[in-house]
């Protein structure tokens, strides 16, 4: 029998101190090298000794944010892909209510370079997934991969950044009707 350890509040509660700190920081000024851990300690109102307890340096604090954001998405992309046609739309308009509870932190990310290239090879595994999923005989000439990630990227991207007026629900239904495979 196996007793999981459970983390200390204080160190929870000081890593989203210091993720909330960075985050906003990074919204005034995206230029990472711009930051310094006493900037990041000073607005977490911590000290530098505690954000080195918790961090090696700012990328990685910048890392665990990602792989953080990366993993909840990875698992709404994972349901997705295998999501049968009822359940489709549902774990869509999921998978977009995720990326809006977190949209400060993934728009941040997207400044800084830090998740385009993860959010990009995580929506090609869904589009190849569905694709080789599909019933349906395609053409040879049927819309290359990329190019459909791409544009499928450029969608939420957009919607996060400029069409956040527009409901998960809406959205995912547009997606939906776009990209069936």
């Amino acid at each position: 029998m196996s007793i999981s350890k459970k983390e200390d509040p204080r160190t929870i509660r000081s890593r989203d101190m210091f993720k909330q700190a960075v985050i906003t920081l990074l919204s005034e000024d995206p230029i990472v090298p711009n930051l310094t851990v006493q900037k990041i300690a000073a607005r977490a109102g911590l000290n530098r000794t505690t954000f080195y307890l918790h961090y090696q340096d700012i990328q990685d604090l910048l890392t665990q944010i990602t792989d953080e954001i990366s993993n909840g998405l990875s698992n709404k992309i994972f349901a997705l892909m295998h999501a049968k046609d009822l359940s489709e739309k549902q774990q869509l308009t999921q998978l977009l209510d995720y990326l809006y509870i977190h949209r400060s932190h993934v728009l941040i990310l997207f400044k800084t370079n830090q998740f385009e290239e993860k959010l990009f090879s995580l929506l090609k595994q869904l589009v190849e997934t569905r694709r080789k999923n599909t019933k349906k005989e395609l053409p040879d000439d049927y819309v290359d991969i990329d190019i459909k990630t791409a544009s499928l990227a450029g969608i939420i991207i957009w919607w996060l950044r400029q069409g956040l007026h527009f409901s998960s629900d809406y959205m995912a239904k547009q997606i939906y009707l776009m990209y069936r495979v």
